[in-house]
């Protein structure tokens, strides 16, 4: 089969002739039809992420078809699409584990980082950490809401019920979150790259109540900001803008180093706390949620050759809403 890889040396993806892979006990052999393409691809591929497989075939927003069962699987079946997101398994056992907080596992495995993903004609996933899919969203639609749609659904949620929500980097997953934000009445504003007037223009007409740039300032406070762009120096320009008892919530994997700043910055019980990854009921929420919503989900598609070029393009801010990779 076909496949995208990443070997570490150079610092690119090489297209490649590998075996298709087989499925195991508890796992499903998935025929990939679409896979988005995320940051935490692109920190992969720039060496910003410690200790990853190599060989690895990134990719962690699959959408496929289920085409084998490994023995034991229930709750799938042959022929059945299927999406399968960043975190590919727990241990099941640790503190973490042990108390709901399975995003913290000490010995997870990561689809397309510690585990082979989607950037592939192929792939084999643990079922129980696979997803049914709402059928209303096309294969292209659905591949961002395994990532920029569940990761953007947990930060969100961990701004509690604040009102007035600021979203810094309006990219994959903002564009996504913004929309159930406003499904759930709140105020939202965008913040984007300084001059970037088409995100900003997205932004505005998914219900944004004003979009500028992120050295600009709103024109409320926010009870929240959720920051997605890798940027550390927008944390303390967010918790200028937050009010008193608001959060800052940081939503991405990786991010530049944080500057120093003044303590009356976070004075007034004001908060910084980051995302790490999702547990299993993030999941099912959240694709509850998209199936009652309808998301409008922006997409830029690349065949599965031109995986380099669209991580360029992510690279070098030239892409609104999400990157996917069209397989199938």
């Amino acid at each position: 089969m076909r496949a995208m890889v990443f070997d570490g040396s150079p610092a690119t993806l090489t297209e490649r002739e590998v075996p298709d892979p087989r499925p195991g006990a508890g796992e499903i052999l998935i025929d990939v039809h679409a896979c988005g393409v995320c940051r935490t691809d692109l920190h992969l591929v720039d060496r910003e992420l410690e200790h990853p497989k190599r060989p690895v075939i990134p990719g962690h927003e699959i959408v496929g078809v289920v085409a084998e069962l490994g023995g034991g699987v229930s709750g799938f079946e042959v022929g059945e699409r299927v999406g399968v997101p960043w975190v590919g398994r727990t241990c099941g056992h640790c503190r973490y584990c042990l108390s709901a907080r399975e995003n913290l596992c000490e010995d997870a495995g990561f689809t397309g980082y510690t585990i082979d993903g989607g950037y592939a004609e192929r792939t084999v996933a643990d079922s129980r950490y696979c997803f049914h899919l709402p059928p209303h969203y096309s294969d292209i639609e659905a591949a961002p809401l395994l990532c920029a749609g569940l990761i953007g659904y947990r930060t969100l949620s961990m701004a509690g019920d604040a009102e007035r929500i600021g979203i810094y980097g309006f990219g994959a997953a903002a564009h996504l979150v913004a929309q159930v934000a406003r499904h759930q009445q709140r105020t939202v504003y965008a913040f984007t790259r300084p001059g970037d007037h088409a995100a900003q223009q997205l932004a505005l007409r998914l219900g944004a109540a004003w979009a500028g740039g992120s050295d600009e300032t709103p024109p409320s406070e926010l009870d929240a900001a959720l920051l997605f762009a890798p940027v550390g120096a927008l944390v303390p320009l967010a918790l200028q803008a937050v009010a008193k008892g608001g959060v800052v919530v940081c939503g991405g994997i990786h991010m530049s180093d944080i500057p120093s700043f003044p303590y009356a910055f976070l004075w007034g019980e004001r908060r910084v706390v980051s995302v790490a990854n999702l547990t299993r009921d993030d999941g099912l929420s959240f694709m509850r949620n998209a199936a009652e919503t309808r998301l409008a989900i922006e997409t830029t598609t690349y065949p599965l050759r031109d995986a380099n070029r669209a991580l360029d393009d992510l690279r070098n801010g030239k892409l609104t809403g999400a990157a996917v990779l069209a397989i199938r």
